[in-house]
């Protein structure tokens, strides 16, 4: 018997108190997206239930209000399974002026057979800090990576920010250059800090965003590769020296020169 899809949400949104702190004012969890509160103003997501399976449709919302901080993550990678269709997780995110998010999941693993969507719509208000960084992982180990499309939409007051979409899970298209050049790992960081120069290593690229921002982006042979290179790049725009970032990065990651 095949397994029914699923419908489920869940949404986090911030208050400033009366003493300056952030509260979490709200806090709803669905299977298999349910949140834990892990500090002051830490939530992860806690895997309850397999999924998203083929067919499932899932929704996070955050909403941080004016002036207060939210860091988001999670226990565990998200293992996309393949179903009845194509799997969507839309995550919207409103950051309030003046509030600070940072948005930093486990990977997405593409299991073989797999079609998934994943759609973010992230609307900053003047003051926001973000950072929102999205891992993805190409199947499992030995297997063939499932198909992934997403999308990533950023807006400033309203205005463009970046506009990014990206397919993949065709291996002839996968294994080109100019898309992965055979990588089984890519992902992003999008920072609301501006980085002064564009800088390039091997396998990683910070590039400052014509408005404002910066999109850090990355591929790798193995998911722990390409993590320690989207940090090497998160740290090049949080201010350090070019020397300093250098030789952090090639001890923090192999393979970054």
């Amino acid at each position: 018997m095949q397994a029914s899809t699923m419908r489920a949400s869940a949404a986090v949104a911030t208050a400033l108190g009366p003493d300056g702190r952030t509260l979490l004012r709200r806090l709803a969890s669905a299977p298999p997206l349910t949140l834990r509160q892990t500090g002051p103003h830490a939530v992860h997501l806690v895997s309850t239930a397999a999924g998203p399976l083929g067919g499932d449709r899932l929704a996070l919302d955050l909403d941080l209000a004016p002036r207060t901080t939210l860091e988001l993550g999670s226990v565990a990678a998200t293992l996309v399974l393949p179903g009845a269709g194509e799997s969507e997780l839309l995550v919207t995110a409103r950051v309030g002026a003046g509030a600070r998010l940072r948005f930093v999941p486990g990977p997405t693993v593409l299991a073989a057979g797999c079609a998934h969507r994943l759609t973010v719509r992230l609307a900053l208000e003047p003051g926001a800090e973000v950072v929102w960084r999205e891992e993805i992982v190409l199947g499992r180990h030995g297997e063939r990576p499932g198909r992934c499309h997403t999308r990533f939409d950023a807006t400033l007051a309203d205005r463009p920010l970046l506009r990014q979409e990206l397919t993949i899970g065709d291996p002839e298209l996968d294994g080109s250059p100019a898309v992965l050049a055979g990588a089984r790992c890519v992902g992003t960081t999008f920072l609301t800090a501006t980085a002064g120069e564009p800088l390039v290593a091997d396998g990683v690229a910070v590039l400052p965003l014509a408005a404002s921002g910066t999109l850090v982006s990355a591929l790798a042979a193995d998911a722990v590769e390409l993590r320690a290179r989207l940090e090497w790049g998160e740290r090049a725009v949080s201010g350090y020296g070019d020397d300093t970032v250098a030789s952090r990065g090639r001890a923090a990651a192999p393979g970054i020169r």
